[in-house]
């Protein structure tokens, strides 16, 4: 079976989630106390730039099998943004508030985004 060649979405993708899950370990490690969130939006920033570039690879990929690959992920971010709104409820009800607030949603909107992400391209490359 010839492979094509496609970019290196899995590793790139599991590069960006241990970098969101970092940045919450290194909140969380901190609360209910004072939180210095200069590491976790280093983190979040890098793992943004790493999706962006995933995503970015991924679109030029020749001969790549989008419907296969939209049917699948249009499904899983569903699925993800409704487990990232549960999450975001409980950051809520448990008070979080401000600037860990903002850093917590936006790595949730990253994780609800690359997971579906990696589904779709899992699931579409071997189409």
């Amino acid at each position: 079976m010839s492979e094509r060649k496609l970019p290196p979405v899995t590793e790139l993708g599991v590069v960006s989630m241990a970098l969101i899950v970092a940045g919450g370990i290194s909140i969380a490690s901190k609360l209910p106390g004072a939180v210095p969130l200069t590491l976790p939006v280093l983190f979040l920033a890098a793992s943004s730039l790493v999706m962006a570039a995933n995503l970015a690879m991924l679109a030029r990929a020749p001969g790549f099998n989008w419907d296969a690959f939209f049917d699948v992920a249009k499904w899983a971010l569903v699925a993800y943004a409704v487990i990232a709104g549960i999450l975001e409820f409980v950051f809520l009800h448990n008070g979080t508030r401000g600037d860990i607030l903002v850093v917590l949603t936006l790595s949730l909107i990253v994780y609800a985004v690359h997971v579906p992400l990696l589904i779709g391209f899992t699931v579409a490359r071997y189409q």
